[in-house]
């Protein structure tokens, strides 16, 4: 896994609230001490006693006091006075201003007071040993800031301000992991924590109570509660059904579902051609609206040979064809998803030049009945999870100047790992080949990542400190993205502060091509920082844009247009930003090249529209948007350029 950006970036005003938290550096106070709302008083206390005479007791009304005895009383008031009472000077000068305007008839024996405050001894400190205080947790450790894998902060007064989009986005190349071969796999299942799933480096079942991950950690908590590492796997493979019996690793199934429909046609039927010593099956009728029939009847059909003994035959059924029949392409991808299913990787390439206008999976009714288009819109979305379900990729080619609906059947190809293309019929055959040669390397592939608590995914469904990602078939081009970012809805928990370490736990789940169940786990730790200098000089623009480009066309074929031109903008954005503050012209190439790939999302994502559809408020797609944002959606840094082919 690779990450954007070089450290977590927090924006400086999580930070700088978190600081701002009270007794976030002070603890175990001493029930000994005042509360801590006691208001110190505004009035001076008392003066000091002085040691006066009997008789000077009894006589108040004597005009003036023997200056022998005067100079003694002020030797004493200077002795006892400047060691003892730290008001001393106060009253001095108060003192003073009294007795020159004292008369003597308004002289009064002096108060009976307190003792005076011996003086603080020298080995006594200023702050007492019961209350400690703790560093501010802004200052990294020592530890963190030596660690050789973290990048350095960069000094950098031109850009300390808060960062448009999020730097915060982390890229799996599941095509590259699932297909490592020098991973030595563990036999069993790992222990993992019972509450969020983790996978522990520890060989104890019950580890709810230390689980990094759970717990909700404040990254300012003083050193009683001191925060530990995450206690994972660095990189582990586990081999999950070591026991199991393993599927036979036969070659994967390849299926056409071809639409020879004609314009005039009443007749609907579907043709299963077979081989030599199989003719092929027809199924007409009444038959093609049961999803159970037309499953059995897949399942009855066998598997054909290899094609090097069939590709004669198969070449002078396909010469044969003849246009005829409705569009019954719903029950035609239904049976040959049904027949790829039996062996896991195999491929449906469906090839059509107008819309499904059967029962089962009907899209020509979007003008007349909404509740007919929302039942085709369910099937072929349930179809899509069947197909993944079973390990099967389904493609979908539609020719050029056709209107197919490829916004629901495209759903095919989403859910499966496919893609959908417009082509013009002299250009099948290139198309055909780059599909059959992009072959399938795992099955039921399902992504987890673990944040801790002071952290959270964005965009995910759930918006925790935990997301799950159902990918489904994976090629060696397979590539998606994450987002994350400081927690802000949970109060309880703080932002990480900048300094501080976390730790960020992948995990992918994924079947082999023989059956065999597998788990990858990679867990690593990163730097907070909310210096946005430093973020933008160790940001990757190739995974903000791919990630920008897929979470935006991923909006878009849910309709909901405004939040993917938003979020397009926003990481449209920091990628200005960072090539600004980075100055790198070759940055500013590729991304000029970028901008035009998102033109349909920043602009023009009105050429892709159809009017308002009857269903629900939102707009459905041409097939030519439809094509384009099912592609970026699917795309990796390598074809992020390249898919140009649809713009307008």
């Amino acid at each position: 896994m690779e990450f954007a950006c070089g450290f977590v970036y927090v924006p400086p005003a999580l930070t700088q609230k978190n600081d701002q938290r009270p007794n976030v550096n002070v603890f175990k106070r001493s029930a000994l001490l005042p509360p801590v709302n006691r208001i110190r008083p505004r009035i001076p206390p008392p003066p000091p006693p002085t040691t006066t005479n009997s008789a000077d007791v009894k006589a108040p009304k004597s005009p003036c006091t023997p200056p022998k005895i005067n100079e003694q009383v002020e030797k004493s008031k200077e002795v006892k006075s400047t060691p003892f009472y730290e008001n001393a000077e106060f009253h001095r000068k108060s003192g003073t201003i009294s007795s020159i305007s004292r008369t003597p008839q308004q002289t009064t024996p002096p108060r009976r007071t307190a003792p005076p405050l011996p003086a603080r001894p020298l080995f006594m400190q200023s702050v007492p040993e019961y209350l400690v205080l703790l560093p501010s947790p802004r200052s990294a450790s020592p530890s963190s800031q030596e660690s050789p894998s973290a990048p350095t902060l960069a000094a950098s007064t031109v850009d300390n301000g808060h960062l448009p989009g999020n730097p915060n986005v982390m890229l799996v190349s599941l095509g590259k992991l699932l297909s490592d071969e020098k991973a030595q796999p563990i036999q069993g299942k790992p222990t993992s924590c019972s509450q969020c799933g983790s996978v522990l480096d520890s060989f104890y079942d019950n580890m709810v109570n230390v689980c990094y991950f759970c717990q909700s950690w404040d990254s300012t908590s003083p050193p009683s509660t001191p925060q530990r590492p995450a206690d994972g796997y660095q990189d582990g493979l586990f081999w999950l059904n070591p026991d199991e019996k393993h599927l036979c690793a036969a070659d994967a199934l390849l299926i056409f579902c071809i639409d020879i429909s004609g314009s005039m046609s009443l007749t609907c039927q579907v043709t299963m051609h077979g081989y030599e010593n199989f003719t092929s099956h027809v199924l007409r009728g009444a038959e093609l609206t049961d999803s159970n029939y037309l499953k059995e009847a897949a399942a009855g059909f066998p598997s054909p040979p290899p094609l090097s003994q069939t590709r004669d035959f198969l070449q002078r059924q396909v010469m044969g064809l003849s246009e005829s029949g409705t569009t019954a392409l719903g029950p035609a991808a239904l049976l040959a998803i049904a027949m790829a299913s039996r062996q896991p990787g195999s491929k449906v390439i469906i090839c059509t030049d107008g819309k499904a206008n059967t029962d089962l999976g009907n899209l020509e009714v979007e003008d007349n009945d909404a509740r007919t288009l929302l039942t085709s819109t369910i099937f072929y979305q349930d179809l899509g999870e069947y197909a993944a379900n079973q390990g099967v990729t389904v493609s979908v080619l539609s020719i050029e100047g056709t209107d197919c609906r490829l916004d629901e059947l495209g759903t095919l190809a989403d859910r499966t790992g496919g893609t959908v293309v417009i082509t013009s019929p002299n250009r099948l055959h290139p198309e055909f080949e780059q599909i059959i040669e992009n072959r399938m390397i795992a099955t039921h592939c399902t992504v987890t990542l673990l944040l801790p608590k002071a952290l959270c995914m964005r965009g995910e469904r759930e918006a925790g400190h935990k997301g799950t990602r159902e990918v489904g078939n994976v090629d060696p081009g397979t590539e998606i993205t994450f987002q994350f970012g400081a927690n802000k809805n949970d109060t309880e928990v703080s932002p990480p502060a900048s300094g501080s370490r976390v730790s960020i736990q992948l995990q992918i789940r994924y079947r082999q091509r023989n059956g065999q169940r597998m788990l990858r786990v990679f867990t690593t730790e990163r730097d907070v920082t909310d210096d946005s200098s430093a973020a933008l000089s160790s940001l990757s623009l190739a995974i903000i844009q791919l990630n920008s480009s897929q979470a935006s066309a991923a909006l878009a074929v849910r309709g909901r247009f405004l939040d993917a031109r938003r979020e397009g903008e926003l990481q449209r954005k920091l990628i200005e930003r960072a090539i600004e503050h980075n100055r790198s012209a070759e940055d500013k190439q590729k991304y000029q090249e970028w901008v035009k790939t998102m033109e349909p999302i920043y602009n023009n994502i009105h050429n892709f529209t159809r009017r308002k559809s009857v269903v629900s408020d939102s707009q459905s797609l041409t097939d030519a948007g439809a094509a384009l944002l099912y592609a970026m959606k699917h795309s990796n840094r390598k074809s992020i350029s390249l898919k140009k082919k649809h713009q307008v």
